[in-house]
């Protein structure tokens, strides 16, 4: 796609952010970009324009995209002062029915206050898509993230361009909050397989086994799965610098346990998965990856994965 490709707002240029956004470039679009953090200077470098605010970019994009850490982060670029809803009070759709401007939300957040936000979005006259992503910075660089997105079908078909540049897996789940009741599923899956990768190779380690050829030997059967093969790489080799830092994850866990309380269910794993990131937090990990879970069990243990067994 040319320079004539859509008008699109970026707000949150973090470690997923920043990809993201650079991969719409890409793609062809016309980039207006806000950030709390430094901004990158290869978007400058490639054309995007820089704001000075989330009001400004919804009153230059047709769509705006917010990718940040939590709950009030998202609710602050949205609502705050010079927030994305100061900038749209003059969307309105058209007399033959086209859309007015759509606000996407990619961040990970509560799927209730998602469902509140598109409320007061739609209030406005304008589209609001929840569409958290999966599969991390590696993902998000590759343009390859798996996107989970609730919301009207038209205001999907109308960003799906979009999306396509940044992932490749995209599901049109339902209406608002589903995309983000999706991504808290999604979470709860990752925690757990990282917890059951954790605890196998730190038994195999204890008990004298090499744990890369551990590891070798379960990606050709039927315990093999994507956590194996880069986390347990990951707690093998110690590389624990953040792709998906275990604070966010925590954050994840918590919204799918209140979600739990909320529903009257049980979540007893996810729970211990979320008590094990707690111990991370608690000895200073918090800014790992969530790979590093693992390192909470080698405290219990007094041994790590990649350490030899006593002679």
């Amino acid at each position: 796609m040319t320079k004539s490709g859509m008008k699109v707002g970026f707000i949150g240029l973090g470690i997923m952010g920043a990809p993201m956004a650079l991969n719409l470039l890409k793609a062809g679009h016309v980039l207006y970009l806000y950030s709390h953090g430094k901004v990158p200077g290869e978007f400058a470098e490639q054309g995007a324009t820089l704001c000075t605010s989330s009001e400004e970019v919804a009153k230059r994009a047709d769509i705006i995209i917010t990718m940040v850490p939590d709950t009030p982060h998202v609710e602050d670029a949205l609502f705050g002062e010079r927030g994305v809803a100061q900038g749209l009070k003059e969307c309105q759709r058209g007399a033959d029915d086209r859309l007015g401007k759509v606000v996407v939300d990619m961040s990970s957040i509560s799927p209730m206050a998602t469902k509140e936000f598109a409320r007061k979005i739609n209030a406005l006259g304008c589209d609001y898509l929840d569409a958290p992503v999966s599969g991390g910075e590696v993902g998000a660089k590759a343009g390859s993230l798996t996107i989970m997105v609730g919301g009207p079908e038209a205001a999907f078909e109308r960003v799906r361009p979009l999306f396509e540049a940044m992932g490749k897996n995209i599901t049109l789940v339902g209406g608002n909050g589903d995309g983000q009741t999706t991504k808290v599923a999604n979470q709860i899956i990752v925690a757990l397989n990282i917890e059951a990768v954790a605890e196998a190779l730190l038994f195999a380690s204890k008990a004298g086994a090499d744990p890369a050829k551990v590891r070798q030997a379960l990606m050709g059967g039927f315990a093999a799965s994507r956590i194996l093969e880069v986390h347990g790489e990951r707690m093998i080799q110690r590389t624990f610098n953040p792709g998906f830092r275990i604070a966010l994850h925590q954050k994840d866990l918590n919204l799918a346990l209140q979600g739990a309380r909320e529903l009257g269910v049980s979540l007893p794993h996810t729970a211990s998965a979320a008590q094990l990131m707690q111990s991370c937090a608690a000895h200073g990990m918090a800014g790992l990856d969530h790979s590093a879970l693992c390192r909470s069990l080698e405290l219990m243990a007094d041994h790590e994965i990649a350490q030899a067994p006593a002679a």
